[in-house]
């Protein structure tokens, strides 16, 4: 058996006359924060809509070792938290939501492991009664995260978790991040524009152009010998957190 996690292999997907995703091959590991990182329209969000099964490649194929319900163990935070969470239902009801999908708990446990969970994003249990519009844009994606992992997961996609938030919150939100993966032995897929945030949290780094995968290795060797001019071009406009 494979020692990866995650499988990708000659992935395609069309949208009608465009190519989303073009013969993209690559692996993740167990415990590896892999960034993939590439300009709006590169293909990004829809490959990580694809390794999370939301939708159907049109060739190639994805495995999942060791992963027995994807649906439990594979989770994503999205980008913007506003937009993520309904604004009708409290706090700690959208963080339980997948332990009630996923029937992992009965429901009058559900509230005692909502504020577990937002004590480990660094939020108050009391948080639970409050409506997303009463939080700020940090404390909504914070209570993203919580909702993330309040299945268990083994491996988390993140799809621009930061870029909407102001820069001192973006540092606070990428260090929990960090603090989490290590804490519960996750394994991310870290999706981002900028490459000074994939610089602080991912281990390896793949640069997403048109759709294709135009460089994949370590986060050193792509920040220090960039082999393609687009990643070379990327590189040149990162600022440093």
């Amino acid at each position: 058996m494979s020692s990866d996690l995650i499988q990708v292999k000659n992935l395609v997907k069309r949208f009608e006359k465009v190519m989303a995703v073009d013969d993209v091959t690559f692996s993740i590991k167990p415990g590896e924060s892999l960034g993939l990182v590439g300009e709006s329209g590169s293909g990004k969000s829809t490959l990580a809509r694809l390794i999370l099964k939301l939708t159907k490649p049109t060739s190639g194929e994805i495995k999942y070792n060791n992963l027995e319900n994807i649906r439990k163990d594979c989770q994503i935070v999205f980008q913007d938290p506003q937009t993520s969470l309904n604004p009708r239902i409290r706090i700690g009801e959208a963080i339980g939501e997948p332990l009630l999908i996923n029937k992992l708990l009965a429901k009058k446990e559900i509230p005692k492991r909502a504020a577990e969970l937002l004590e480990m994003v660094k939020l108050p249990a009391s948080y639970a009664r409050r409506f997303p519009h009463e939080l700020s844009g940090g404390e909504r994606q914070r209570v993203g995260i919580a909702r993330a992992l309040a299945s268990s997961p083994k491996f988390l996609v993140l799809d621009e978790p930061v870029s909407s938030l102001d820069v001192s919150i973006q540092v606070d939100i990428l260090k929990l991040l960090k603090k989490i993966k290590q804490e519960l032995g996750l394994t991310y897929l870290f999706i981002a524009h900028d490459l000074s945030v994939i610089g602080f949290i991912c281990d390896r780094v793949a640069v997403m152009q048109n759709g294709k995968i135009s460089e994949i290795g370590q986060q050193s060797q792509i920040f220090d010998h960039p082999q393609s001019p687009y990643t070379q071009k990327l590189l040149s406009s990162v600022l440093s957190i």
